[in-house]
Order: structure tokens, then sequence, then C-alpha cells
């Protein structure tokens, strides 16, 4: 199978997609690429490369840049999905969707719900999402909690590049609006992706390693430090199972409940703040679920309740890493009740 980046599989999707269904439409700040002084288009591919060559496949018509106006053209894409087109509107920062709220919640969250199932807004808003990059607080968060706290919208945050392409497949074929949300330090991470089109399915959690002691639930970027972390622990003689949701909305609570129940021992591990997030609502469900399964408290790791800070070492310091995922598993695996 051809090893190929985050990136490469995203941009793969959308000429896959845009090639099959003539509705499928893109937009977003500096999409096009821009043809620059020279002519020559698709220079770019948007701030982070995803949408280079759509512009030369597709032409102008059906690859937008748009103004420096969320609200505008995330509004022009629910309406568009509205009326029958399947727009895949890109926000360069998830930060940037507190100007378009109204919108993505009180719009096209809703039609479906309120025009009694008559309705469909197959509508894909691409985002990106996480510290890491020295960005500051404006640029760095991750909102996915806020986004699968609103009925009516599906949240997608793929792991790996396999599943950036297979989920945004799916994504521009549901006929729902999508919130997907890529991590900006997975772009180059590479794996194995195929060619062709494939979908991956929402709401299935992929298990990437199974173990008996301590089950480790990620999301993102942290799906990739949780197997480090599993990696580290092994070589103690504590054996993890790591699960990657792959969905916030739709959760599949029935993988989560069953390896909790399995191993009695859980962390959650979140790059989100840690009230009314993540790892806060997957705890609470465990607890409601399988309490009597467990043999030690649910331990979240999580970002601590600050904005993202921009100097290097409090970033450092903010995002979950490794280290504190393997103390917080040592915890569980040696807790004792009294």
């Amino acid at each position: 199978m051809p090893t190929k980046s985050y990136r490469q599989a995203l941009n793969e999707a959308l000429h896959h997609e845009m090639g099959r269904d003539p509705r499928v439409i893109v937009l977003g700040e500096d999409i096009a690429g821009g043809a620059g002084a020279s002519g020559q288009k698709d220079a770019w591919g948007g701030a982070f490369g995803v949408t280079k060559g759509l512009l030369g496949a597709f032409g102008p018509t059906r690859v937008r840049d748009t103004p420096i106006s969320e609200s505008a053209f995330v509004g022009a894409a629910a309406g568009a999905a509205a009326t029958g087109l399947r727009p895949v509107a890109e926000i360069m920062f998830v930060d940037f969707l507190g100007v378009c709220f109204d919108q993505i919640f009180n719009q096209a969250a809703k039609f479906r719900y309120m025009f009694g199932g008559k309705a469909v807004t197959p509508f894909v808003l691409r985002a990106t999402f996480g510290a890491g990059t020295r960005s500051a607080s404006q640029h760095s968060q991750a909102l996915y909690p806020i986004f699968t706290h609103i009925p009516g919208l599906k949240v997608v945050i793929p792991s790996t590049p396999y599943d950036a392409k297979g989920l945004l497949i799916q994504a521009i074929r549901d006929d729902d609006p999508v919130i997907f949300l890529e991590n900006k330090l997975l772009y180059d991470t590479v794996g194995e992706v195929p060619d062709g089109a494939y979908v991956v399915p929402f709401g299935e959690a992929n298990i990437l390693r199974e173990g008996d002691d301590v089950t480790i639930i990620a999301f993102g970027r942290m799906v990739h430090i949780a197997m480090e972390a599993a990696g580290q622990l092994a070589k103690e003689g504590i054996s993890c199972t790591v699960i990657d949701p792959r969905t916030t909305s739709p959760l599949d609570e029935d993988t989560i409940l069953e390896a909790a129940e399995e191993t009695g021992r859980v962390v959650i591990v979140d790059e989100a703040n840690p009230r009314c997030g993540m790892a806060a609502d997957v705890s609470s469900i465990i607890a409601e679920k399988a309490f009597g399964a467990l043999k030690a408290p649910i331990f979240k790791v999580t970002a601590p309740h600050t904005p993202v800070p921009y100097a290097p070492n409090l970033e450092a310091a903010y995002i979950p890493d490794a280290k504190r995922i393997a103390d917080a598993a040592r915890a569980a695996f040696t807790y004792r009740k009294s």
C-alpha cells in the first residue's frame, strides 16, 4: 500500500470527491492558492497546502477564494448545502469559528430538525486545531467539545493519514453538517493510504493496541502520544489498550465501555481544556455505565484550564505528553482500594 502524508491523504479525498460528484464545491480564504503575478495556479493550496491542485483541476466556479469574512462564507456554505450543493468550507483555525457560530449551531445544525427531516445539509467545515506551533492563544485551541455539545452536528477528529482520507470522504457524502478537525502537527505524519476511494464510518472507534491492564482513550494527535506512552509502559510489564474514537459525535460508546470493563482501569487523554471537555464526557459515560467494573478511579490527562500560552516552555507544559499519560496509567495500575 502506498505511503502518504496526512496532508496528501486529505488532498486526495477532495480531488476524488470533486471528480466524482459535481455538486461538491470548496470555499475559504486562500484555498485556491492564487494565480499570482506569474499566473501560476495552485501555488500554495491554502495555508496548509491541503487544497493544492483543486483550482487547476476544477476551476474557479467550484474552488472559491473568499473574503476574510468567516460568517459570510460559512453562512453561504450552509445555504448552498440546503439548495443541493455539497460544500466543503475551510476555516484556517478552529478558533475563528467564534465569529460564525450562529450560522453553525443555530442554522446548519438545526435545518433537518426544524423541517421535520425533509431538509438535508450536506456541509463539511474543515478547520485546524491544536497547540505546539507557537501560534498563541487565538490560533491553538482544541474546541471540539463545543461542537460535540450541539445536536445536529457530526464531529470528526482523524489521527492518521488513512483515517483522514476515509473520514473526509465519508464526511463529504454525509447528509448532515460535519465539523472536520485536523491537528496542525499531523499534516506531515505519514502512513499507508490506498490510492482509491474508501470510507471510514462515523461512530466506529479504532483500537490501535490491545492490553489487559489499562485502557487509554485519546483524541486526535493525542493518540500518537498515547501510543508512545503505551510502548514505554509495556517495557515495565503494564499492557495497555489504546482507543481512538475518531468521531466524538457520534461516539462509539460500546467499544469504550467494553474496553473499560475488560481492564477495569481507564486513562483519558484530551488536548482540550478539562471543564466540559471530552475527557469529562467520556469519564461520565464510563462512571454511569461501567462503574462496577472499575478497579481504580478514572484518570484524566488534559490541558490545564487556561488559554494556550505563547512561550515555548509554557506551551510544552500545556500539552499532554507521554510522561503524564504513563504516570496516570501507573497510578491506575497500582491503585488499591482501601
